[in-house]
């Protein structure tokens, strides 16, 4: 079984979206193995998107993600990375088909209603990142 990272972005707090973003990835099989809420530092951010940390618009993303609790999920379920990100759609939700979560609830490249990680070993890396050990389920 693969497992993979969402973050319920601050869009997705805002809009009271989260119960009907968990319910789409439940209905889709996958299983909630780790959950937690959380406001993200900025030291964090800087980690996770180290990839994008040195860019003009990098300040704009950590004010952005800072600016409300997020809530964090490990799933768990077959080719889970891949189906996540086919049922959120394209990162810019402008682009974004209706019936994906991104073109559904999403406005913007960035406010886009989840995070997910976009390979298993960035998968790894992000629940290493967010989640401690025992902090995670099997099913």
């Amino acid at each position: 079984m693969e497992k993979t990272f969402v973050i319920f972005k601050p869009d997705c707090m805002e809009k009271r979206l989260v119960g009907t973003v968990l319910s789409r990835f439940e209905a889709a099989g996958f299983d909630v193995i780790g959950c937690k809420m959380a406001r993200l530092s900025a030291a964090v951010l800087r980690e996770h998107y180290a990839h994008v940390a040195d860019k003009p618009f990098y300040p704009e993303i950590e004010k952005f993600m800072s600016s409300r609790p997020v809530v964090m999920l490990a799933l768990q379920g077959d080719n889970i990375v891949q189906r996540v990100r086919d049922l959120l759609g394209p990162t810019d939700s402008r682009k974004a088909a209706k019936g994906t979560i991104r073109g559904d609830f999403g406005t913007e490249m960035m406010k886009n209603v989840v995070h997910a990680s976009d390979s298993v070993d960035n998968a790894k890396a992000e629940l290493a990142r967010f989640f401690k050990a025992d902090e995670l389920f099997s099913i």
